[in-house]
């Protein structure tokens, strides 16, 4: 797919990017010189019950390399250390891990299967981020880890045969996109409650283990988000904020009382649009949203118009977070499945997206402006923010500024992480970045998913590079360009 917009590795110099950056939107800016570990992103912070010595933090990353039984791999040991390597304070999460087998959007992601030795194998990963941190001199310091808690519900895909979508209630759009026909497919009220017990089953092997804390996943889709919106669900768990929250809530009580001293977090997508999907000339766009209003389908979305986020209830949710003392959040938005161009901004959209309907650095600044609103909303949570890699090499200068404004307290990165662990820990040292290994985001660590393969970074990860799965995604790219 050709290029509509020049991503900002094409940019000569900071001064350069910082006026397009400037450009792009109302009150955005960077800093023009990194000022290393004495800066702000070396700053110290509370969070999870200790003293983090930086900023950094590391997005779970699924790599779709576990073993069918839910277990992990060489490849999936290899991403954790070097989660470690990257010398940030706080792994978020690590990878996305489902409570069950049927809650896995994919047929090798790491899951909590009862016949197998689920603490073994998350001890194994801790192991492995305690190694990385070593191998880079941030072996003395502290750190927090957590491991994320997911469903995938409408976006279970838990073996190869094909996807097996559950919801939390019927959606007009999704449906129709995602092979949703039935009523039969929308979760009972029992069954939602037996997935809450399962969260708790495998919050407590987590707390057993070491980790840190828990993340609540709420985010990207799946199923706790979209309970977020479920307005149109009949009974206890939809239609008033209260019952659309009730399952969070009772998952969080069901952790408290298992696990005392194991920290919650929520990783959550504060606001959304209406799904994109490729329309004239393959270009992004929310087609046929006239057709549902007011719309009903979303959480943190305007009825009125739902191309527009709204914020009302997404703060109602940080507030009730503070209210439970859940004192860290990371915030993403949208869903890589129907509206990646905002969640997870691109030069090249993967085999099944789109073209970008603007420029990428738009859906960066939707990510860091929804970030800011959140934070002046409600000081007291600490906030980890989304959407940076596709600043590539200007990424730690908007990092700097964002938590320097105290706009947000950590800097996540997902993508960035894959290419080059490292880059936290160079800016921390003052070190140049290495520019060979910037994510570019070409998107193959998605398309490989997409197509029954592993994730990784298959142009600028020698291991990945050397692969087969790295001669077939060329071959996917190539037959989508013709």
């Amino acid at each position: 797919m050709s290029i509509r917009y020049t991503p900002p590795g094409h940019v000569r110099d900071v001064e350069a990017f910082r006026a397009r950056w400037r450009a792009t939107g109302p009150g955005l800016d960077c800093d023009v010189a990194l000022e290393g570990a004495d800066g702000p992103l070396g700053s110290p912070i509370e969070a999870f019950g200790k003293r983090l010595t930086n900023r950094w933090a590391v997005h779970p990353m699924e790599g779709w390399d576990g073993t069918t039984d839910g277990r992990p791999t060489d490849n999936t040991l290899r991403r954790w250390r070097r989660f470690g390597r990257s010398g940030a304070a706080l792994v978020w999460g690590g990878e996305a891990f489902a409570v069950e087998a049927g809650g896995r959007a994919n047929p090798n992601q790491l899951y909590g299967d009862p016949a197998v030795d689920v603490a073994a194998s998350l001890a194994s990963l801790r192991d492995e981020v305690v190694a990385g941190r070593a191998e880079v001199g941030y072996g003395a310091e502290p750190f927090a880890l957590g491991l994320q808690l997911t469903h995938s519900g409408r976006f279970a895909r838990p073996t190869a045969a094909g996807p097996l979508p559950r919801v939390a209630y019927r959606h007009p759009v999704l449906d129709a996109r995602f092979g949703v026909a039935s009523d039969d497919l929308v979760f009972t009220d029992i069954e939602l409650e037996a997935i809450a017990e399962r969260f708790v089953d495998v919050a407590r092997i987590a707390h057993e283990v070491g980790y840190d804390f828990v993340d609540v996943k709420c985010c990207h889709g799946y199923l706790l988000h979209e309970l977020l919106g479920a307005h149109t669900r009949d009974g206890p768990y939809g239609g008033s904020f209260e019952n659309r929250t009730r399952l969070f809530r009772g998952i969080v009580e069901g952790v408290r009382d298992a696990c005392p001293g194991l920290e919650i977090g929520c990783r959550a997508s504060i606001v959304d649009t209406h799904p994109f999907a490729a329309g004239d000339a393959g270009v992004g766009a929310p087609v046929g949203w006239e057709s549902h209003l007011p719309y009903r389908y979303g959480f943190g979305v305007d009825e009125d118009d739902p191309r527009r986020p709204s914020f009302e209830e997404p703060l109602a949710f940080l507030r009730m977070l503070r209210g439970m003392d859940i004192r860290v959040v990371n915030l993403s938005v949208g869903s890589p499945y129907y509206n990646p161009h905002i969640q997870r901004p691109a030069t090249y959209p993967p085999s099944d997206g789109y073209l970008p309907p603007d420029d990428p650095l738009a859906g960066v600044a939707f990510h860091v402006d929804a970030v800011r609103r959140c934070k002046q909303a409600v000081p007291e949570l600490v906030v980890v923010g989304s959407g940076y890699t596709y600043l590539q090499e200007w990424l730690p200068y908007v990092a700097q500024f964002e938590v320097r404004h105290g706009h947000a307290d950590f800097v996540g990165i997902g993508r960035m992480m894959l290419s080059y662990p490292e880059l936290p820990a160079d800016v921390l040292a003052g070190r140049p970045l290495q520019r060979k290994r910037v994510c570019r985001t070409f998107s193959d660590c998605t398309t490989g998913p997409r197509h029954g393969m592993l994730s990784g970074c298959f142009p600028l990860d020698d291991h990945y590079r050397s692969l087969p799965e790295a001669g077939r995604i060329k071959q996917v790219k190539k037959e989508l360009d013709r």
